[in-house]
């Protein structure tokens, strides 16, 4: 459950270490994002020597890859992740980063984030 506030590691070679959570996109009333959500998130720790991407204070979208709250799935199992982690995205839903380190939810194919899906080491 990521909220306002929230602040996520950055799963990706984008040069950001580091985002907060400041809005969930969805509804004007959604409060939490879970794996797959879209958030607009500030960075507040990046690379300092990242030519290309995102630098400390920029305004980024990112997609949400793993939660420490654990998430329910279709089938009745349950899957819960150490760390709160992110990818950041374009507007057109495309990863920024050519790597994603670290393993990514099963949610992320169900909402068509394929290109993400690709570029993981694993899908859990």
């Amino acid at each position: 459950m990521i909220q306002e506030y929230t602040v996520l590691n950055v799963a990706d070679n984008t040069g950001a270490r580091k985002i907060r959570c400041f809005k969930v996109l969805g509804g004007s009333r959604r409060k939490y994002a879970t794996i797959g959500d879209v958030i607009i998130a500030s960075v507040r720790e990046s690379d300092p020597d990242a030519a290309a991407g995102a630098r400390k204070g920029d305004k980024v979208r990112a997609v949400i890859v793993r939660a420490s709250m654990r998430v329910s799935r279709e089938d009745g199992s349950f899957i819960k992740f150490d760390d709160n982690a992110a990818v950041l995205v374009n507007n057109q839903g495309e990863p920024m980063g050519t790597r994603v380190f670290g393993p990514v939810g099963r949610e992320l194919r169900r909402k068509n984030y394929m290109r993400i899906v690709s570029l993981a080491p694993e899908v859990v």
